[in-house]
Parts: structure tokens; sequence; C-alpha cells
């Protein structure tokens, strides 16, 4: 069966408390910014491990519209202290 990427424009994001905290292994991930018909989009993809069937393949989009991008600020900024 082929792999399926997933595709997502994240609307609202949400906060979601975690029942087990854990570091993922690192993966590569590459952002896109673009603007579509006025709209400014981010978009990360993230690409396969190395022991993926198909390594190095993207896996997955997320795009983030401004009102989204506005909450992850918020986020990173009081979670980091920046």
């Amino acid at each position: 069966m082929p792999e399926r990427r997933m595709n997502w424009l994240v609307k609202p994001l949400s906060q979601a408390d975690l029942q087990k905290n854990s570091i993922h292994k690192p993966i590569e991930a590459t952002y896109s910014a673009f603007e579509i018909n006025g709209q400014k989009l981010l978009q990360i993809d993230s690409y396969g491990s190395s022991s993926r069937q198909m390594p190095g393949k993207k896996s997955q989009s997320i795009q983030i519209d401004r009102d989204a991008a506005k909450q992850l600020f918020d986020v990173l900024r009081q979670h980091f202290d920046f």
C-alpha cells in the first residue's frame, strides 16, 4: 500500500495536555511562506526518517494562516519567554 501524505490547514490552534511527554526523534523539515488570493500562509513540511520505507519523502504538510500564526506566536513567546 503506498504511503499517503497528510495535508492540513490549522484552524484553530488549541491546547492539549499530553498524558505522556517524550522527545521525538529528529527529522528534516522545511518551510515555505506564500500568498494565495491575498491570504498569507506558512507551510511546514516534514520528511520521512532514514528508517522509513521511502526515506526523505515528504510525509506531512501543515499550513498556518494569520490567525493560527498569531496564536502560535503568543504560545511560543509565553512558553519560551521570548
